[in-house]
């Protein structure tokens, strides 16, 4: 017995609507059944069963948590023109899945809305360097207002970010210009305290140079008048007197001295009295000018003996 073209038919549209009652579920996710209509449960994921033809899926909804991007210009307190791009992540509560899809018709345009008005309430009642310095401010303040107005429609918010600033091009050219001027005015004060520590430094160094070089000279000097004390000892000892010794240690130092030039070709030094009496006349104005220190020596001791004299009497 063969079955009828009307049978077969009516089977495979039996079959058909038996399997139009299963769907599945994909996980972080969910399915909102009507039935004739009207809500009748939230279906997890997993496979899951409804009536076919009485029972329809009204929608789907992701659990995961997603992120909005919104761009807002606004002003600030002292007038300046500033884009600000807020990331918003939201997601939908689990146990609200019936009202974030029933009572709310655009989460995004809600969300948006919402941005928009807590930025331009904010913003310009701050100068642009405080939004920049405030932005985590701004961003607490987003998500307040989203929290207290999103959970009511089933949605909770994640976190609010205010990921760009972006004042006008003008304004930001400004301020470049600004900062370079300051760290070029910071340059030169760093310049000028080294050129100072440089010239304390090269003082510093100087004053002890000189003092090294008395200190030099004044060695050189003792050493001098050492040698000449020895010289005129030695010359007491042959027979010859201080005076004429030191008048004869003066010509040979004159004499040495004019050796001393002549060996060096190129030397513009000239010698005054550089006669060839010279020597001798200096030897003679030497020799009475210590005789004459000595007469004058002798008087002021006699001098000094008589008032001494006078004054016992």
């Amino acid at each position: 017995m063969g079955f009828s073209p009307v049978l077969i038919a009516l089977i495979f549209f039996g079959i058909i609507i038996l399997f139009s009652g299963i769907f599945t579920v994909r996980q972080q996710s969910a399915a909102l059944v009507e039935r004739l209509g009207r809500f009748y449960g939230i279906r997890r994921s997993g496979l899951q069963f409804k009536i076919p033809i009485i029972d329809r899926i009204a929608g789907r909804v992701s659990l995961k948590v997603q992120q909005l991007d919104v761009n807002v210009e606004t002003k600030t307190r002292d007038n300046v023109f500033v884009k600000l791009r807020v990331s918003v992540q939201y997601y939908i509560l689990p146990e609200k899945i019936y009202d974030a899809f029933y009572r709310l018709e655009n989460s995004h345009e809600q969300i948006t809305a919402y941005v928009f008005d807590t930025v331009r309430a904010e913003v310009p009642k701050m100068k642009l360097d405080d939004v920049f310095e405030r932005k985590d401010d701004i961003a607490l303040a987003i998500r307040r207002e989203l929290e207290e107005s999103m959970n009511e429609y089933g949605y909770g918010i994640v976190k609010a970010l205010v990921t760009d600033i972006d004042p006008d091009i003008e304004v930001k050219n400004a301020m470049n210009r600004i900062n370079a001027a300051e760290r070029t005015k910071l340059a030169a004060e760093y310049d000028g305290e080294a050129e100072r520590i440089r010239i304390v430094a090269k003082a510093r160094a100087e004053a002890e140079s000189k003092r090294l070089q008395g200190q030099g000279i004044a060695d050189q000097r003792r050493e001098i008048a050492r040698g000449l004390e020895e010289s005129v000892e030695v010359l007491n000892k042959v027979g010859i007197n201080s005076q004429e010794a030191s008048a004869l240690i003066v010509v040979t130092q004159h004499y040495d001295t004019l050796q001393s030039m002549g060996e060096n070709a190129n030397s513009n030094l000239i010698m005054m009295p550089n006669a060839p009496s010279a020597g001798a006349d200096m030897l003679s104005q030497m020799t009475a000018s210590f005789v004459t220190a000595q007469q004058l020596g002798e008087e002021m001791k006699q001098k000094n003996a008589a008032n001494g004299s006078h004054n016992k009497g």
